[in-house]
Order: structure tokens, then C-alpha cells, then sequence
């Protein structure tokens, strides 16, 4: 007994070691890679989604604007996700409508369509930065942010104010067009999602900040999945805020993919 329990203590250690010693030898761009891909597979699986929501727009002087939306989103298989979010209030922008479709290494295609005009527009590459409908979100933001479009890189680990574990790490866009230089990730362990975001502009200075909040626990075939229902971001360069929250929020909903092309934009009401 006491051989099998020296021998058991050995093996355990010695398995320790190994592990210890992979970790150790992983560069921290190899690291960054393997946390994202594994956050990104964590949160795979959710099939479709719908809710409604929220979006509070305020200046730099205190003065708010709310907008009322609704939204769906579709999990593709060897791609990106498709969205559609709908505004729905107020007035002067009710009937309004943005399609994404995001792709794991290519550019993403997305439409905005314009009741007024009852016409769609291509958002092109060099307009991704821009503001979505007066917000501190570019269109570049409500992609999906694919693992491959981004170089990683672990910086380092610490723990939030609540004493949640994370990992931060760099992010680089790939794509030369895109608005931000590199971006920085708190990922919550226990989440697998942002606590916080930090977006740095072209010349490398800090643009913007989002913090995420109120994560929710979703079930879908027995997976746990995790949603923050909140997002709040500001612009330092501006004085700008945004807030988008969530509720009504369903996963693992069934879309007909017919739903999410470019020509149902007119028929759209769910």
C-alpha cells in the first residue's frame, strides 16, 4: 500500500510538472491564441437567438436620447454569425434596419436599410468605423469578433473588483482598414466573456471604453452559456456614453436562414 500510494503521489506530481512546464513554454501570443479560441468555443452552441432592447444615447452634456430595439441573431456553421437588429422607437428612426453578416477572416458584409427611402445601403469597408446611427458603437463593433480576424496576446491575469479571475489580452486587427490599432480584453474566466474593452484609434491613443455587466446564465442542449445583458460604452476622446441592455432574451431558437438575406429586409417583422 505504501508503494502504490509513493507511486501515485510521483505520478501525480509528475503530471503536475508536465503541465506546469506546457504553460510555461507557451509564448504569450500562443497563450492569447488558445484563451480566445477556447472563449470563442465556449460560447458557440447558442443556434439562434431574439430579445429586445435598449439603447440610451448621452453627450457630453448629460442630455439622453432612448431608442427602443428588437433583435435576432443566427449561428452559422464555418462562418461568422448573421444578425439583424430592428429600431422600433422613436419615431424618426422606427422601421430602421442593420444585416450582419460576419465572417471568420474576411471582411464582414452588412446593409442598413432606410424605410424613409424604402432602400438598402452597403456599409463599405472604409465606413466599418463609423458611428452606428449616432452611437459610440461603430459598425465594426456589432460583428462578431472573430478569433481569426485578430492577432492575441496574453498580457497577464488578475482579478476584478468582485474577485472574478481574468485574463487580459491584446488584441490586434489583422485588417489594415480596420479603425482601431489594437484593442484591450478583460476576459472573466468563470464567463468566458469581457468584463472590459479598451479600444485604441489608429494613432494608438485610447478611443473608447466598454464595460460589461449583468452576465445571465442560458441553457441550450444542456450547455451553459453566458450573456452580458448590459454593455456601457464611453468615448474619453469625446465625453460620449452608450448603453445597450438586453431583456426577453432567448437562446437556442431555430431560424430559417431565407431570414437573414439582404432582399427579406422589406418583409421584416419579428
Amino acid at each position: 500500500m505504501k508503494l502504490k500510494a509513493l507511486f501515485l503521489t510521483f505520478f501525480a506530481f509528475f503530471n503536475s510538472f508536465l503541465l506546469s512546464n506546457t504553460l510555461y513554454s507557451e509564448t504569450p501570443e500562443e497563450a492569447g491564441f488558445k484563451i480566445s479560441l477556447n472563449s470563442e468555443k465556449a460560447n458557440n452552441g447558442f443556434r439562434g437567438e431574439v430579445s429586445e432592447m435598449k439603447m440610451i444615447l448621452e453627450d457630453a452634456h448629460g442630455t439622453k436620447i432612448s431608442r427602443k430595439m428588437k433583435g435576432k441573431i443566427m449561428e452559422t456553421k464555418g462562418d461568422g454569425d448573421k444578425s439583424i437588429s430592428q429600431f422600433l422607437l422613436p419615431a424618426d428612426v422606427r422601421g430602421t434596419m442593420m444585416l450582419t453578416w460576419t465572417h471568420k477572416k474576411k471582411d464582414d458584409d452588412q446593409w442598413l436599410f432606410l424605410p424613409s427611402i424604402k432602400r438598402t445601403k452597403r456599409i463599405s469597408s472604409s465606413s466599418k468605423s463609423a458611428s452606428f446611427m449616432g452611437s459610440e458603437f461603430s459598425y465594426e463593433d456589432l460583428g462578431s469578433q472573430e478569433v481569426e480576424k485578430y492577432t492575441h496576446k496574453l498580457i497577464k491575469e488578475e482579478k476584478n473588483q468582485d474577485g472574478l479571475a481574468m485574463w487580459l489580452i491584446e488584441r490586434t486587427p489583422k485588417n489594415k482598414k480596420s479603425g482601431y490599432k489594437r484593442l484591450k480584453t478583460w476576459i472573466i474566466k468563470k464567463y468566458n466573456n469581457p468584463s472590459k474593452v479598451e479600444y485604441f484609434d489608429r494613432k494608438n491613443e485610447l478611443l473608447k471604453t466598454a464595460t460589461f455587466s449583468d452576465y445571465r446564465e442560458y441553457k441550450v442542449g444542456g450547455k451553459s452559456l453566458w450573456r452580458a445583458n448590459k454593455i456601457h460604452m464611453v468615448n474619453v476622446q469625446t465625453g460620449k456614453k452608450s448603453t445597450i441592455t438586453w431583456s426577453n432574451r432567448k437562446l437556442g431558437v431555430e431560424f430559417d436562414e431565407d431570414e437573414f438575406e439582404k432582399d427579406s429586409l422589406l418583409e421584416q417583422d419579428f
